[in-house]
């Protein structure tokens, strides 16, 4: 460490964050309300404070000030003077270390105590008391980087979302338990790009990996009074800082050439992001970087009564993306994971709350404008999470074009009809057209739906079928958390059994399930381990459990059943790669007529009737034709024909004209190693079976 000057120089309010020039760093951070910013500089393990400056100047609500002669690896940390008003929405404690929001890197670890709070916690005034003790050296610290990487000869796959199908999985949880990666990366970044890893990806035909969130987070502390740790992350401490834990080395540049692999295998990487909420919770939380540098502007509180937070997000407070400085954070920490490491889109956590405004949500709120015009970010893929739980917190259909949104109404439809449930066979039809009714607007197309059969938060596939009632027994929350409906069936027995006839109708409802998703307009997104059957043990809330619960049971992917299911769910993916109309770039009413006779899309009954409108209100019906046709470049015209019986016994089903055709059944839910078979006339299905077939009119 060179000799530290006394005082600072002006340095600039651009960059926020710390930034190394080559001669110095420059320190700029933002905050309204503060009267006196000061700058802690610490020895290189965190632990002795070297010099204390306060920044000089403050230029459009930006304190900044300039370190000649510093370099990367400098540990820094603020303290922030002002009112301690909770009353008033100010909660100023200078006794508290404070890290940048904008740190690129981080040392030291976050330990619990009373000292992390800006009051005493256990006062009689609660949060209206104030706490004077030093939390410096239970508190993390900020590292100057300079982060630096050639990625001149990357290409990114920028597949078209017509063509994307998602694989949600954690960073952790993914190859954990995975052999074929050598013990010290596994559950780490350096793991993604293993070529094993990227080998089943391909296998599979994925176009894209969506890992749940990498930014650094917090371990909470009551999980860890019960002992048991954060394992999703959606209790964010930094935005522009990896997740350490996830590390195999102590370079970022482990998850950068990961993510180069990736590419390379012309596999996409998105980020779950959580910019709704931070790790500070309510107004009882700890004060840690945002609540201590400007709790009035960077959180949404209590318009009457800032004392308290809004908590629209159920985890006690709510970023203020109403606040420019507020969305030029998030946007700045997009774009540096965008360009620093070569992220080709994101899934915002909660995106309802992220155009939420005084009088509620607004798709024309000032962040979702500052995407889309975005040069970097308005090009990448851009998925919202379309609900919280604020008033008027469901808005599924009502974001601005340039978004996907996960569709929930998918899931549970698709769940509701392969359970047997009355009157789902119109609001199917509906969810198989990528949910027209919802996203055709605006020039929207059906790539706007993300249709899912489950995601991290919920029952995996198999469980799905396996169980009745959520077994969260091991959150220690007395199984009264995670969602109470689940639209699932068991089959007739709660969890494993050995019973041939339940675990045959089990495994052929998942790949009637599995047919349905990739036959749908719409994207596609799978779960990590739905592709071999993997279980929760009917833990559809694991937030908790890092563990063999939530970590991917490989073993389970090389058994037969596994592996069959693998081959069944590739063989599904590459069929919506090799037929259009599986994946039509606009959606489809029936109004084009690609050949004599054949429409666009066309709906049909196990009779080879069209629907008639009492055919669609006629709530028994649980049998359904989807026919769908278009003309190939070629100029042949091709016809799929989507095959669903979810009744309780076999159907036949007849084929519509023209009877003389000779059809291919291309996939059987009931076969699943039965190849592509000639037929003519009629088709048996089992009860919840599924199939595609096919046929070519040639070109005149």
């Amino acid at each position: 460490m060179h000799l530290l000057p006394d005082t600072l120089d002006a340095g600039s309010a651009y960059p926020l964050g710390a930034s190394f020039d080559g001669l110095g760093v420059n320190f700029a951070v933002y905050s309204a309300n503060a009267e006196k910013i000061e700058l802690c500089v610490y020895d290189e393990t965190g632990r002795r404070e070297l010099k204390r400056y306060a920044l000089p100047e403050w230029t459009d609500e930006v304190w900044h000030g300039y370190l000649p002669d510093a370099q990367p690896g400098l540990v820094y940390g603020y303290r922030a003077h002002g009112r301690y008003a909770p009353e008033e929405g100010h909660r100023f404690n200078p006794n508290k270390l404070l890290l940048d929001p904008y740190a690129k890197q981080m040392i030291g670890e976050l330990r619990w105590t009373d000292a992390m709070y800006g009051y005493q916690v256990k006062s009689p005034r609660a949060d209206l008391s104030f706490d004077r003790r030093d939390n410096s050296l239970t508190m993390p610290k900020g590292v100057v980087t300079d982060s630096h990487f050639d990625w001149s000869r990357d290409v990114r796959p920028n597949t078209p979302w017509s063509e994307t199908v998602i694989y949600e999985a954690h960073t952790k949880g993914l190859t954990k338990l995975f052999e074929e990666v050598q013990p010290s990366e596994r559950g780490t970044f350096a793991a993604l790009g293993n070529p094993k890893v990227i080998d089943h990806l391909k296998r599979l035909g994925v176009t894209a990996i969506e890992l749940l969130p990498i930014h650094t987070y917090i371990q909470d502390r009551f999980l860890q009074e019960k002992g048991l740790r954060n394992y999703w992350g959606y209790n964010t401490l930094n935005f522009f800082t990896p997740e350490r834990s996830f590390f195999a080395t102590d370079s970022h540049n482990e998850l950068r050439r990961s993510i180069r692999r990736l590419h390379a295998a012309g596999i996409e990487v998105i980020l779950d992001v959580v910019y709704n909420h931070t790790c500070e919770g309510s107004e009882q939380g700890p004060t840690l970087s945002w609540r201590g540098l400007d709790n009035a502007s960077y959180y949404r509180l209590v318009k009457d009564d800032p004392r308290y937070s809004i908590n629209d997000t159920g985890t006690g407070n709510t970023l203020n993306l109403t606040k420019a400085r507020v969305i030029q954070m998030v946007a700045d920490s997009l774009r540096y994971w965008a360009t620093s490491f070569g992220i080709d889109g994101f899934r915002f956590d909660l995106g309802l709350t992220l155009g939420r405004t005084d009088t509620g949500f607004d798709p024309g709120a000032g962040f979702f404008d500052v995407l889309r015009q975005d040069p970097v970010l308005g090009r990448l893929k851009l998925i919202t999470e379309p609900w919280d739980i604020g008033p008027g917190g469901y808005q599924l259909g009502n974001f601005p074009p340039g978004f996907a949104e996960w569709n929930d109404k998918y899931r549970d439809t698709v769940r509701k009809f392969w359970r047997g449930d009355h009157a789902q066979r119109a609001d199917l039809a509906a969810r198989l057209t990528g949910s027209a009714d919802l996203f055709d607007r605006r020039a929207r197309r059906p790539w706007a739906s993300v249709n899912l059969l489950g995601a991290h938060d919920g029952y995996t596939l198999a469980d799905t079928v396996a169980y009745e009632e959520r077994h969260n027994e091991a959150n220690g929350e007395d199984n009264n958390d995670g969602h109470s409906n689940n639209c699932s069936r068991n089959w007739g027995v709660e969890g494993p059994t050995e019973d041939p006839d339940i675990l045959e109708t089990r495994a052929r409802v998942m790949r009637s399930m599995l047919t349905t998703l990739f036959s749908s307009l719409g994207t596609p997104m799978l779960v990590a381990g739905d592709e071999f059957g993997r279980t929760q043990n009917g833990n559809n809330n694991a937030y908790c459990q890092d563990n063999e619960i939530s970590w991917l049971d490989w073993n389970k992917a090389k058994s037969p059943e596994g592996d069959a299911l693998i081959d069944f769910t590739a063989r599904l993916i590459a069929l919506r790669r090799d037929y259009p109309m599986l994946r039509a770039g606009n959606f489809l009413y029936g109004e084009d007529t690609p050949a004599e006779g054949l429409k666009d899309i066309e709906w049909w009954d196990e009779r080879g009737q069209q629907l008639t409108s009492e055919d669609w209100e006629n709530t028994n019906g649980r049998a359904l034709v989807m026919r769908r046709a278009c003309e190939r470049d070629s100029g042949e015209v091709q016809v799929i024909s989507l095959l669903l019986n979810a009744s309780e016994g076999p159907l036949t089903f007849h084929m519509p004209p023209p009877e003389e055709v000779e059809r291919t059944v291309l996939i059987d839910s009931s076969k699943p190693e039965q190849g592509a078979t000639p037929i003519k006339n009629s088709y048996e299905l089992p009860p919840q079976g599924a199939a595609l077939l096919s046929w070519t009119i040639e070109a005149a």
